[in-house]
């Protein structure tokens, strides 16, 4: 039983991973930043599932209904502020129905849990037909995904029942990473520079060398060891707009290769 059970949710984590990895990749392909930094996903094991239903005082054959993060999505980013913008990106899919949302960044939890928790509606096509699952999306910046990987660790430990001097450390460490994270924020956006520069000189680059690549077949040694040297220091340079000419000369040389092969 569990096994059917199971199954579209485990479809459902692969197929919203997968999207949301896709999404990542767009915006390097295209050199913009990406406001998500790592995706993960899992499905509750049979036994947290069980112990779920336990606390909550429900039959296991109803926790379907009432467990929403069966299926659950992590979404981590690199500052608080990308927070709001991946809540904005979910709410405005077309592919999933936001059920509910919980704001445990700017209501951190007594405890010193920060997240953004989402809750959606997803549609999987089984073998079994049309099947409509819930799945909790967690966003968080690394610095929360840090403290809450370690409390949780420390609940299952202690099943639950921290000693308090624990509870007391764990707390100082909460309010420790959120310092940080205010502190990353203030120089967000040098660091965005440095990784929109990082990202456009890998584009421009991967483009150089496809075009040396292609010249290889129509131009003679002599020609492409002078391209090579000329590219090989460039390259040394870091000079982004000397990068972007050079390449640009590349394409002026392959377009006109490719007119006398035509002509």
């Amino acid at each position: 039983m569990w096994k059917k059970i199971l199954m579209p949710y485990e479809q459902a984590v692969e197929e919203l991973t997968g999207k949301f990895r896709q999404m990542v990749n767009q915006y390097e392909r295209l050199g913009l930043y990406s406001p998500i930094e790592r995706v993960e996903g899992r499905v509750k094991t049979l036994s947290s599932i069980l112990e779920k239903c336990q606390k909550k005082g429900i039959e296991a054959e109803d926790a379907p209904e009432h467990i929403e993060d069966i299926a659950g999505i992590r979404l981590i980013v690199q500052f608080v502020e990308d927070i709001p913008r991946v809540v904005e990106i979910i709410r405005g899919r077309t592919d999933m129905e936001v059920l509910s949302e919980d704001d445990y960044v700017l209501g951190m939890k007594e405890s010193g849990y920060r997240s953004y928790h989402i809750v959606v509606s997803y549609a999987v096509e089984t073998i079994l037909g049309p099947q409509r699952v819930q799945a909790e999306i967690q966003i968080r910046t690394m610095a929360m995904n840090f403290w809450a990987t370690l409390e949780h660790s420390l609940q299952y430990k202690y099943e639950g029942n921290v000693p308090e001097n624990i509870r007391l450390r764990l707390r100082g460490a909460a309010d420790a990473l959120l310092a940080m994270d205010s502190e990353m924020s203030s120089i967000r956006d040098e660091v965005m520079d440095a990784q929109r520069f990082f990202s456009e000189k890998a584009n421009v680059v991967y483009d150089i060398l496809n075009n040396i690549q292609s010249l290889y077949e129509t131009e003679n040694k002599e020609a492409m060891a002078n391209i090579q040297n000329e590219f090989y220091e460039l390259y040394k340079t870091a000079d982004l707009p000397r990068l972007h000419e050079f390449n640009t000369k590349l394409d002026a040389i392959a377009a006109r290769k490719k007119r006398q092969d035509l002509s």
